[in-house]
């Protein structure tokens, strides 16, 4: 299969695990938005061990939000980026996207194990087709890069605001 085929299946790919996140997400926001009410309703009645109870729930639940948001976000700046790749047909661009949805799956891994195995099925393909690039130029790719490290911080950046910005304080409980 050339490149163009095979990149355009990764694309279709990314698209197809990029909504299953964003489906996932929703459904764990709608989740700690109840266990939010839950909480304030409970210290509202006087039921502290419960107020506390939804409040640690609340808290765990934000972390995988968190984790999920920043996924979401790093692939949807590989996807951009590989788009262009596609279009552009330089293969050799596909290096820190690689590394990139490679740190996204281990991410995914415990949380959402189906997208990650759908995730290393495109990562597969694009390291077979790298190195296949690369063998008829006997050099060796490097899959290591800083831009991958860029995406990553970046999505984690905007993940952790979006959060902040999206989601009230935890009540605390005395």
């Amino acid at each position: 299969m050339g490149v163009k085929p095979v990149m355009r299946e990764v694309v279709q790919r990314l698209k197809t695990q990029l909504s299953r996140l964003e489906h996932a997400t929703d459904r764990l926001q709608r989740h700690e938005r109840k266990l939010f009410e839950n909480c304030v309703s409970a210290l509202a009645a006087g039921d502290r061990a419960r107020g506390t109870l939804y409040a640690n729930e609340c808290a765990e639940v934000r972390k995988i939000l968190r984790l999920l948001l920043k996924s979401r976000l790093a692939l949807e700046q590989i996807l951009l980026r590989l788009e262009t790749v596609e279009n552009q047909g330089d293969l050799i661009a596909t290096s820190p996207y690689i590394q990139a949805i490679s740190a996204v799956r281990h991410t995914l891994a415990s949380i959402i194990p189906e997208v990650a195995y759908e995730l290393g099925q495109a990562e597969d393909e694009l390291v077979d087709m790298l190195r296949k690039a690369y063998e008829s130029t006997g050099l060796t790719p490097n899959l290591e890069t800083e831009e991958a490290k860029r995406i990553l911080a970046e999505a984690d950046a905007v993940a952790e605001q979006r959060l902040r910005d999206r989601l009230p304080d935890i009540p605390e409980v005395r």
